[in-house]
């Protein structure tokens, strides 16, 4: 592809990551656990980059960084976790109506086990209600799990007042962070979450490696029993390679994140002025103003996003439909429709997400080419009403 419009779905692994990490490959294997000096070699390269990951959030203890093999393992150890371990105490888990696939399927395994989850709900820009959310609280709900922000509109979920309402009710506080940890400064002791979820990828580190944030005097349950690595949290020998690129992505990361958003926040609102001034009938998803400064979304009446996808592919684009969790199903994305749109709407949506490498030129040649595909596109489809394809030939 040319152009790389997609960047929440996978990013590259910086070359400063694939660099510190190469050594600990061929030269640096050992196990930590290991008794031998090259095993306290890698143990020291565990302590060392296990504490850039701290610094990278503000958590003052890095024993409270737990690796895990990515995002969806540190959901299920947040969720399963807390689940098995308070169970005597209560049975109920609130989510959002529009969490990640993973936290999604995560809460119907434990409705399953017997376990009540309930779902609050959003308004038309993917907004948490905060009303909705506390009148959802009893005396047996041990577990908040809300993402800082939507993975696929990118509107910011109010985090600290979510926070607060779990602090007052004496419920423990879950978010995964990553949909926003590459655009987003975190800090847990500003806003103190009792878990948080990250991914090394999604701040340009290597995939197969992710952490959970567990805050120092928060008891869970672990999922994976073997050797007792991670303080018993997660068992299995560390992939030191991979934490030693995560650490050095999140080091990075920390030192420049401030600056990546302002960039990309320019390039994003061109994107968004350009395509709602050129192209009728297009609507920008998610919240105007509170959402990702990577993250554009949206939907365009009367065709498909599926189509445009593949229209984009044949340019050498690659972006996203946004009207799926999976690229791989047809169903109309969850989130879109429990903001209020139709089906119908749902199926027409673009998902746009920019990255650290997006050049002021791939907006441009975006900008260029989709609204020709929408036009041809709407005058193929049995959908667009006669005032449309009249005023569209009339351009021609």
């Amino acid at each position: 592809m040319s152009v790389y419009l997609d960047y929440q779905a996978a990013k590259p692994v910086d070359v400063r990551a694939i660099s510190e990490m190469t050594i600990y490959l061929n030269q640096k294997f050992a196990n930590p656990a290991s008794l031998h000096c090259d095993g306290d070699d890698a143990t020291d390269a565990l302590m060392k980059y296990r504490r850039k990951i701290a610094e990278f959030i503000n958590a003052p203890d890095p024993d409270s960084i737990i690796f895990t093999s990515g995002a969806t393992e540190s959901n299920n150890l947040a969720l399963i976790g807390t689940a098995m371990r308070y169970r005597k105490k209560g049975d109920h888990i609130i989510i959002s109506e529009i969490e990640h696939i993973s936290i999604l399927n995560i809460a119907k395994y434990l409705e399953r086990q017997g376990f009540n989850v309930s779902r609050v709900p959003v308004n038309q820009y993917g907004i948490i209600r905060l009303d909705k959310l506390e009148r959802l609280i009893t005396d047996k709900t041990i577990l908040i799990s809300i993402a800082t922000a939507s993975n696929e509109v990118g509107s910011i979920q109010p985090i600290k007042e979510i926070s607060e309402i779990a602090v007052k009710h004496k419920i423990l506080f879950h978010t995964d962070a990553v949909a926003s940890e590459s655009v987003i400064p975190i800090d847990v002791q500003e806003i103190p979450v009792d878990m948080l979820t990250l991914s090394s990828n999604d701040i340009y580190g290597p995939r197969g490696i992710g952490a959970l944030y567990l805050k120092k005097g928060v008891r869970i349950n672990p999922i994976i029993i073997g050797g007792g690595q991670e303080r018993g949290m997660r068992s299995g020998s560390e992939n030191v390679p991979g934490i030693v690129g995560f650490g050095k992505a999140a080091e990075i990361m920390k030192r420049e994140i401030n600056d990546e958003a302002s960039r990309l926040q320019i390039l994003r609102d061109k994107l968004i002025k350009g395509i709602l001034e050129t192209i009728p009938n297009s609507y920008l998803n998610g919240h105007p103003e509170k959402r990702l400064p990577h993250n554009v979304h949206f939907r365009f009446d009367f065709i498909e996003g599926e189509s445009l996808i593949l229209s984009l592919k044949d340019e050498g684009i690659a972006a996203a439909t946004g009207s799926a969790c999976s690229s791989k199903t047809l169903e109309p994305s969850h989130t879109l429709i429990a903001m209020g749109l139709l089906h119908m709407e749902a199926h027409g949506s673009l998902a746009i997400t920019l990255g650290r490498y997006t050049k002021e030129e791939d907006i441009n040649e975006l900008l260029e080419k989709l609204p020709n595909i929408v036009k041809r596109l709407r005058l193929l489809s049995p959908l667009t009403p006669p005032d449309l394809i009249k005023k569209y030939n009339e351009v021609n």
